[in-house]
């Protein structure tokens, strides 16, 4: 089967990490996935397949033809048929092939969700797809599909840290709006004021590669307080972190469920804060005691390998294509 994904710009690098991790592991020789893209935003630098702005004439051909042949037009976040990319107009090669929808919560989708369930009925599209499972209950007709992390990249495999010293948070906000990020800056620098020994770096706008060197060197890595989890949660797991994030009863259930774990509190391998409070009360733990925040980073590694692989989460996206 041929999928060709299609996005405006690809959300937080995961269209290219689908396709790499199918191309490798998902259905090997069964299935062959394609990434176009018309746009960058960030200075994110994640990879590239056929970004429309760079392909000379053999790069429009290509795109063509994979237009032309593929049997699975896979879009993402906002875009659909209407899209154009470069001389083409998707519209024009929909006939004779499954459509796919995957919503990752832009704040479009996000601030109406019905109008895209209208659009969707109105078309009789079925197969859609949400990133996280938050967002079922904006769309509960959709199928969650798991974002992925290559976890044996060497930027996300754990490595050796300096343990003395100030415990060392990460945050990476792509947008410090969404991610309490203003909330973490303020708990830190109290948490400073009353002597903790701890240091924030907060990450923003850098290349993907440094912003996951610079991850990979923390201890804690903060993702938000907004129910769900982000890409950078999984990042943070892979790469050996105690990972904070206030993941909901919601969340967790469906987490838990996909990993085949329970959702009780110990076997999901996030570091739980849901407001200020928890916290604030969460850091003077993971400072206080540096051997159980080694710990908690030694889980989320194991949690990766035995419950989340890029292995796995690439085969749940090859079987729902299958079962188009």
């Amino acid at each position: 089967m041929k999928i060709l994904m299609i996005a405006v710009n690809d959300p937080a690098g995961t269209g290219i990490a689908f396709c790499r991790a199918v191309n490798r592991l998902g259905r090997k020789n069964r299935h062959t996935c394609r990434l176009a893209t018309l746009e960058t935003r960030y200075t994110h630098d994640w990879a590239k397949d056929l970004h429309v702005p760079d392909l000379d004439d053999s790069g429009l051909a290509e795109l063509e033809r994979l237009l032309t042949t593929s049997d699975v037009l896979h879009f993402h976040m906002t875009a659909d048929e209407h899209l154009r990319l470069g001389p083409f107009l998707v519209a024009d090669y929909l006939a004779g092939k499954a459509v796919v929808h995957h919503e990752h919560g832009h704040h479009d989708f996000r601030s109406d969700p019905e109008c895209f369930r209208a659009k969707y009925r109105a078309l009789g599209r079925t197969n859609l797809l949400v990133s996280t499972p938050d967002l079922l209950r904006m769309m509960p007709e959709a199928r969650w599909q798991p974002n992925l992390v290559p976890e044996q990249d060497p930027l996300l495999r754990p490595v050796d840290r300096l343990w003395s010293g100030p415990l060392l948070v990460a945050h990476s906000p792509t947008r410090k709006d969404l991610k309490n990020t203003d909330e973490l800056v303020s708990v830190v620098e109290e948490l400073g004021r009353q002597g903790l020994d701890l240091r924030l770096d907060l990450i923003d706008n850098v290349p993907n590669s440094e912003c996951l060197a610079r991850k990979q060197a923390a201890h804690v890595l903060f993702d938000h307080m907004q129910g769900y989890y982000g890409v950078s949660s999984l990042e943070g797991l892979s790469q050996g972190l105690a990972v904070i994030a206030g993941l909901d009863a919601w969340n967790r259930a469906h987490v838990a469920e996909f990993a085949g774990v329970s959702s009780e509190q110990g076997e999901l391998p996030w570091v739980a804060a849901r407001d200020g409070a928890e916290l604030a009360q969460r850091l003077r733990e993971l400072a206080g005691d540096r051997e159980r925040c080694r710990e908690i980073g030694a889980a989320s590694r194991r949690f990766v390998e035995r419950h989340w692989s890029e292995a796995k989460v690439a085969g749940h996206l090859a079987d729902f294509w299958d079962a188009l």
